[in-house]
Formats: C-alpha cells, sequence, structure tokens
C-alpha cells in the first residue's frame, strides 16, 4: 500500500543524506595523474557512482519483473540501461586513474534492496519510485558540485555523464506519479563554499 511505502520510505530517505555533511577525507591527500589532479572528492565519487550501479541496476530488474503499471517497468528499464552504461564508465575511470572499486553494494543498498525484494503491488510501486528518487536527488546536487570543483578531466567527463544519467532517471521516477515530494530530503541551503584544501560534500547512494 502507498501509505506503508511513504512510511517506510522516510527513515530511508533520512538516511540518504546523511553524508553529505560529511567532509570527505583520506589518507592519500591530492594526487598527481596524467589526467590532472586527483582530490579524495574525486576518489569517493567514483567509489560511489559504481555504488549506485550495483544497486540500481537489481533494483530497475525488479522493477520491470514486479511493477504494475507501464511507468514504473519503464523506469526500471531506464535504471538498468543507464547504469549499465554507467558501470562501463566508472570502470573505465578507475582503470584510467588506478583506482578499486566496490564490488558489492553497501549496506545500506542492499537494506533498500530487501525492502523493495519483500514488497509486492502497489506497495512495491511507492517504494521503488520514492527510494529511488531520494537517492537520485541527492546524487543530482552532488554530482553538480563534484563537476564544479574537479580539476580533473577524467571526473569531468565521469560527472558529464553521471549528469544526464541522474536527470533522466529523476524524469522516469517522477512520471509513475507516485513520487511523494514532501517526503524526500530537502537539499541544504546556504552550503559553505569548498576551501582550497577540500570540496563539497560527496557523492551518495546512489544515490
Amino acid at each position: 500500500m502507498i501509505l506503508t511505502a511513504a512510511a517506510l520510505l522516510y527513515p530511508v530517505a533520512k538516511s540518504a543524506g546523511a553524508y553529505r555533511s560529511a567532509p570527505v577525507s583520506d589518507d592519500q591527500g591530492v594526487v598527481q595523474t596524467p589526467t590532472g589532479p586527483l582530490t579524495a572528492l574525486d576518489r569517493d565519487f567514483v567509489k560511489r557512482v559504481r555504488l549506485a550501479g550495483l544497486w540500481e541496476i537489481p533494483a530497475g530488474r525488479m522493477a520491470l519483473a514486479k511493477g504494475t503499471t507501464p511507468e514504473v517497468r519503464e523506469a526500471g528499464q531506464h535504471l538498468i540501461q543507464g547504469h549499465t552504461d554507467l558501470d562501463k564508465a566508472v570502470l573505465t575511470a578507475a582503470q584510467t586513474l588506478n583506482l578499486d572499486v566496490p564490488s558489492e553494494p553497501s549496506a545500506q543498498q542492499q537494506g533498500w534492496l530487501k525492502q523493495l525484494d519483500a514488497a509486492q503491488g502497489g506497495e512495491f510501486d511507492g517504494l521503488f519510485a520514492n527510494i529511488l528518487r531520494s537517492a537520485h536527488g541527492q546524487v543530482f546536487a552532488v554530482v553538480a558540485q563534484v563537476r564544479a570543483a574537479t580539476q580533473n578531466s577524467t571526473i569531468r567527463d565521469l560527472a558529464n555523464t553521471a549528469n544526464g544519467t541522474v536527470l533522466d532517471h529523476m524524469n522516469v521516477l517522477e512520471n509513475t506519479q507516485l513520487v511523494k515530494f514532501d517526503k524526500l530530503t530537502p537539499l541544504p541551503t546556504g552550503s559553505a563554499a569548498p576551501s582550497a584544501s577540500r570540496s563539497p560534500a560527496p557523492a551518495g547512494s546512489t544515490r
């Protein structure tokens, strides 16, 4: 039922935005590469783009199999195709930059997949549309931050590709007419500008 889906979504949406305020840092600092300086934010972005595909492709397959409306199934198809292509791009970027990337979804993403797997009928449709739209809304803002801040051309190319993919997915998810906009995590206002030593908040669950 949609009401149940919305009730379940709220804590999911709330936790989806939790990473945004945490500074991105690792013990590598800024690394010089043939395609430009690579920051902790850049490395985190590559990781999160990879993670997005690892859970959103299975979510899309569920939508194709379990979705009860043409719009939900169409959104599922877009997720599969978009993240299949984006995953190829992120693996190429990771190889270029000599970065390790995850091979399975995060614990949080696995939790979302379990919610979707357990839901049926209209409840599934509502959960699918809202969980995925919340995740994509968070990522969309962060992709723009990464694209604006990075000095690495490989990361710029990846951000350009990710931006188009995420925007397409937001549109098809909204076309389901099931998104509860009042339950989505709001974006922060008056975010501080990044300093020279660190960049904006990291990309997420990936959304």
